[in-house]
């Protein structure tokens, strides 16, 4: 088989992307948030778990603790109890109350707009910069943690970036899209395929896929809307209905990730933490 000139791949990973727009257009960040420090508090407390498991545990966060003043006096035993549920409470708790202090002394108390001042911040590295910055409403209030736009974005950070996660990366890899192992050079590979336009919702797209359909360790090839554009497949589960029995989410008839999804959106909502 002859190898795949970079051309070829550019034109086939472009027709993925229109082809994840078709079956996720409804994609979009999956952590819960109703202004860009939310998001940006979520977004880090995101490592290492599920969104799910976060949207579960930042409704009494935020309930105690709104805005970043508020967080970065917290007493951080009381921080690491509200969080536990997320795992690694007390490295998330010096990093959610050392970035609330940063924002407080060097940013007026507002989430700061450029990337440069973004991955200053304690815990927030590139990916988070990107969620926040590709997702959140840049207003003041929401900067601030007073507004409540959510995903209705009135002043966009104009900052597009793709979120390279461990979904994003496991992807981009099986499709062949690059042999990269670092999370930056992925980035800077990824970049170089697609129109920066598209950055935000590919990483959305793409996480999407990862989560519901192509598992890291049991891919529903069989059931995969994209089967035919990609150079991995047969590496999971071909058989069309096995296949059906391995997706997740909305994908499988089960509740998303979210305790408030968006309109549109067809899964069901996950349930409180706590509840059964």
């Amino acid at each position: 088989m002859a190898e795949e000139t970079r051309l070829a791949m550019v034109r086939r990973a472009r027709k993925i992307n229109r082809a994840l727009a078709e079956v996720y257009p409804y994609a979009h960040c999956e952590l819960d948030y109703v202004n860009a420090w939310q998001l940006l508090v979520a977004t880090v407390l995101s490592a290492q778990t599920t969104d799910l498991r976060v949207n579960q545990t930042t409704p009494a966060l935020f309930a105690e603790y709104p805005r970043p003043a508020d967080l970065a006096g917290a007493e951080p035993a009381d921080v690491e109890e509200l969080i536990r549920p997320t795992g690694f409470f007390r490295a998330k708790t010096r990093s959610i109350t050392g970035l609330a202090a940063a924002i407080v002394a060097e940013h007026d108390g507002m989430v700061p707009r450029t990337l440069a001042d973004m991955v200053k911040l304690p815990g927030v590295g590139r990916k988070t910069a990107f969620v926040v910055m590709g997702n959140a409403c840049a207003c003041d209030a929401c900067r601030a943690g007073s507004g409540d736009h959510g995903a209705n974005v009135s002043v966009p950070f104009g900052v597009p970036g793709i979120t390279v996660d461990t979904h994003f990366m496991r992807l981009a890899r099986r499709w062949k899209w690059t042999e990269q192992q670092d999370p930056v050079k992925i980035e800077a590979e990824i970049a170089g395929i697609f129109p920066k336009s598209e950055w935000t919702m590919l990483s959305h797209r793409v996480i999407f896929h990862g989560r519901r359909i192509c598992h890291a360790r049991k891919p529903a090839c069989g059931a995969c809307p994209i089967a035919h554009l990609c150079p991995s497949y047969g590496e999971g589960e071909t058989d069309p209905e096995k296949a059906r029995k391995l997706l997740k989410y909305e994908k499988g008839g089960f509740p998303g990730q979210r305790l408030s999804p968006p309109p549109g959106y067809p899964g069901k909502p996950a349930a409180p933490l706590g509840s059964r």
